[in-house]
């Protein structure tokens, strides 16, 4: 019986992986990666030479069971995504899933995910959060909004630049004007940037700046 690795990787700073992923990533047997392109780019700096293959949110459901009775029949797989810690808001949960229900050894590594040094950042408690990770686009949007505006934990969201300011005006609608709220971006790169404020005061300086790079929001709980 083989083994299923899941491995952080950098969500900005190369220097952020750890001795211990490199170490796996070079004795696996294979490397499935979100995006083999981008992927390569680590795997080159590192000097890692291992076979990689594409697995992705469009393929994953298709090459579960093949990759399943590979590690049955003894291959060692690490499980990457493009940047942090594989199925979060990433592909990896259906392989986990299927690993576990197959009795195959699983392994987390402990590494970068974007949401905690955001959420430190914040300024906003953090003895209780909750990660709702991306809101839905469309259908359920305003049904979730309205849910959260009761929730009094923290939460964090993640979000991409193009649609920043649509979510910032559904927080100031939803949620109040004055709901305290943290965005950073750019987390660990040389622009990296964190700005507090109410939900009102965010969303005016997003609606001045023009905004790039992967996104996360710290959101105040209701008081």
């Amino acid at each position: 019986m083989g083994k299923l690795y899941l491995v952080p990787t950098p969500i900005g700073n190369l220097e952020d992986i750890t001795l211990r992923a490199i170490r796996i990533l070079k004795e696996v047997d294979l490397i499935l990666a979100e995006d083999t392109r981008t992927s390569g780019k680590l795997l080159h700096h590192f000097e890692i030479a291992t076979p990689m293959q594409s697995h992705h949110m469009h393929n994953e459901h298709k090459t579960v069971d093949q990759l399943v009775q590979r590690i049955q029949a003894g291959a060692t797989i690490a499980l990457i995504s493009d940047a942090g810690t594989p199925a979060i808001s990433d592909p990896g949960f259906l392989l986990t899933r299927a690993c576990v229900e197959n009795n195959i050894e699983v392994d987390c590594l402990p590494g970068a995910t974007a949401f905690v040094p955001a959420l430190v950042n914040s300024g906003l408690p953090n003895d209780k959060f909750v990660f709702e990770g991306f809101l839905p686009v469309k259908k359920g949007r305003q049904t979730r909004l309205k849910f959260l505006a009761e929730e009094t934990r923290t939460m964090i969201f993640y979000e991409s630049p193009h649609k920043l300011l649509k979510t910032l005006g559904n927080f100031v609608e939803y949620l109040g004007a004055e709901r305290r709220v943290s965005v950073s971006r750019e987390l660990t790169k040389i622009y990296e940037e964190t700005v507090r404020g109410t939900a009102k005061e965010v969303l005016k300086h997003y609606s001045d700046h023009t905004v790039k790079g992967e996104i996360v929001i710290v959101v105040a709980g209701k008081k």
